[in-house]
């Protein structure tokens, strides 16, 4: 049996696929637009093909692996291998037996976990976590997600720790895709400003986003489109990125004002293609709402980039996530 492993990172957008050798170095990858159409069956069955294609990349057999890990976005029940309520997928509101689906499409072991949680593992491992052991991680793309990290330990609390991207930024504001009202994903989430964007075009504002989407052969508003648009000085694009840098800065300086840890690690789709270019604003947009304005946390981008998620879902194949701190006492 090779020691190489498959990672697949499942989004709302795209599947990204590695292969990863023993050092956990990727050595194969593969990427694919997630379906928008069907259910968990054909998500299963586009991961699968995904990572078949980052293994001819690689120049391995998918059967010769150790196995393969799934970050996945929903309630992810790692023991059982199955997926419930990822609203941000076709047709996947109950529960999926995602790992004996992928492990019957694929014929190796499959183990899963959440994305945010794994992608934030392989930054702790081998990536920014290595200098700031201490950190929030902020992973802004189709939602936001976010991770805990308390000196080099996830903090899990109850198993629902970390839902950054459901702290409320508005009270009784827009309605965030959770169904409840003033989250920051309702403002910072893909799907949001994507929905937003569209009513306001529709009611008669312009805006080049939906014609840079037609023109690149999209269904969806990509990072890489609104980066477009923003480089063409859309006003529409420019208003909607403000608002979400804001919304985002809100719940991240809400977070440390609690927590007190020492660094921020932004990743994601949004958040690696803006980090560069707007990580600055985001740090001013925090400093108004810290309490210890004097003392901002590092703000650092995930040194592992796009593969993050993907290389995290690898390690959990070798057994190398990161261990998680025990509850508290009376939760």
């Amino acid at each position: 049996m090779s020691s190489n492993r498959g990672g697949i990172d499942l989004g709302g957008t795209k599947i990204q696929a590695v292969i990863v050798d023993e050092g956990n170095r990727p050595v194969g990858r593969a990427r694919r637009e997630t379906p928008r159409n069907g259910g968990p069956g054909d998500v299963a069955a586009a991961m699968a093909a995904t990572l078949r294609d980052a293994a001819a990349d690689a120049g391995v057999e998918v059967a010769g692996l150790a196995g393969v890990g799934v970050g996945s976005p929903g309630v992810v029940d790692a023991e059982a291998g199955t997926v419930t309520s990822a609203k941000n997928l076709p047709g996947w509101d109950g529960t999926f037996a995602l790992a004996d689906a992928l492990g019957g499409e694929l014929g190796v072991p499959v183990a899963l976990g959440n994305d945010v949680q794994v992608a934030a593992d392989a930054e702790l491992k081998l990536g920014a976590g290595r200098e700031h052991p201490s950190f929030l991680g902020v992973f802004w793309g189709t939602g936001v997600g976010g991770a805990i990290f308390l000196d080099g330990r996830p903090w899990l609390g109850r198993g629902a720790a970390g839902e950054l991207g459901h702290v409320v930024v508005k009270s009784d504001g827009a309605i965030c895709p959770c169904g409840r009202r003033g989250c920051m994903e309702a403002y910072a989430g893909r799907v949001s400003m994507e929905r937003m964007a569209r009513e306001r075009h529709e009611a008669g504002e312009p805006t080049v986003l939906f014609e840079l989407m037609k023109e690149k052969g999209r269904d969806r508003l990509t990072s890489g489109i609104w980066a477009r648009a923003l480089r063409e000085q859309d006003a529409l694009a420019a208003e909607l990125i403000d608002q979400a840098i804001e919304a985002i800065a809100i719940a991240v300086a809400s977070t440390i004002n609690l927590l007190d840890i020492d660094a921020i690690v932004l990743g994601g789709g949004m958040g690696v293609r803006f980090g560069e270019s707007h990580g600055e604003r985001l740090r001013a947009a925090m400093v108004p709402h810290l309490f210890r304005d004097d003392r901002p946390p590092h703000l650092v981008l995930a040194k592992l980039g796009d593969l993050g998620g993907a290389i995290g879902a690898s390690l959990l194949v070798a057994g190398e996530r990161a261990v998680p701190a025990s509850p508290a006492a009376g939760a």
